[in-house]
């Protein structure tokens, strides 16, 4: 039925919340999961290995020079899927009860439809200005936690149930690195360009791919996960909130990437999800 992929780098404490969580709160508990991890030197290598029986994994580690990135990760997890779903997470996630079921729920009510399925966030507020945003709850930290070493997560998701249950919308949008699609449906638009490896632009670059073939994204508050956002807030947190030089030249170039092969930049509409090209 569905496989849970997750690909990652150096991000252990958080990858072992998200993991256990899948294995513990997933309706499909025992569905296939297949982990990449890339160029990991904290750790990761040696957890997943010694874990991959207790949590039934199909880990692949991977040593390269050339960074396939998240997007090639994604790709790389993709190509193992043997199941009718993919379900790709971050690997910053706390998945609560049922969270997967209800997203396959949402395929259930368009079953015509070319779809990206996402679950509702919610996030600790990292930055004073962090502000709600469509699909994305901001809470104070002091809520449920903000770090792997003082996550609530049971206390969350009980919390979770409640929050599902007295909502029942859906948005417009998709979120990058994160949903559900029919394996069949991310083989026919070909995954990650690999042009914007090894981050930045990749989830722009294939949400606009599946705009072009009518593609409906969807994000339901009836499946929900805590994001806990330690690849990005939490590092840019411990660098003042500034991105690092990497970061930033990564994004200049892959923005000229993006500008050689679509020839305009993109345009966002409410509810900042990528809606096409500026003219």
């Amino acid at each position: 039925m569905i496989t849970f992929c997750i690909s990652t780098y150096n991000n252990l404490p958080y990858l072992k919340i998200a993991i256990d969580s899948v294995r513990k709160n997933s309706y499909f508990k025992d569905a296939p999961f297949v982990i990449h991890a890339e160029n990991c030197n904290d750790g990761t290598d040696i957890w997943l290995k010694e874990n991959m029986h207790k949590y039934d994994l199909d880990v692949y580690i991977d040593h390269n020079d050339n960074p396939k990135g998240i997007g090639g990760g994604m790709n790389f997890c993709a190509d193992k899927v043997k199941t009718e779903y993919i379900m790709f997470l971050h690997s910053d996630f706390y998945v609560t009860t049922n969270w997967d079921k209800t997203l396959l729920e949402v395929f259930d009510k368009y079953p015509d439809d070319k779809m990206w399925v996402c679950s509702h966030r919610i996030e600790p507020q990292m930055f004073p200005n962090s502000q709600n945003r469509p699909g994305t709850v901001i809470l104070p930290k002091e809520a449920f936690g903000a770090y792997h070493n003082d996550f609530k997560g049971e206390i969350f998701n009980e919390w979770a149930k409640e929050f599902t249950s007295a909502n029942d919308f859906e948005v417009p949008k998709g979120e990058g690195v994160s949903g559900l699609i029919r394996k069949k449906d991310w083989d026919q638009i070909g995954g990650n360009d690999p042009l914007f490896a090894p981050a930045s632009w990749e989830d722009m670059d294939l949400f606009l791919r599946m705009l072009k073939e009518d593609y409906k994204f969807i994000l339901t508050s009836k499946s929900l996960v805590w994001h806990f956002g330690a690849r990005g807030s939490h590092r840019l947190e411990e660098n003042n909130n500034q991105s690092s030089e990497r970061q930033i030249k990564a994004e200049r170039e892959n923005a000229q990437k993006w500008l050689k092969k679509w020839g305009s930049m993109p345009k966002f509409d409410k509810y900042e999800m990528i809606c096409g090209l500026k003219k």
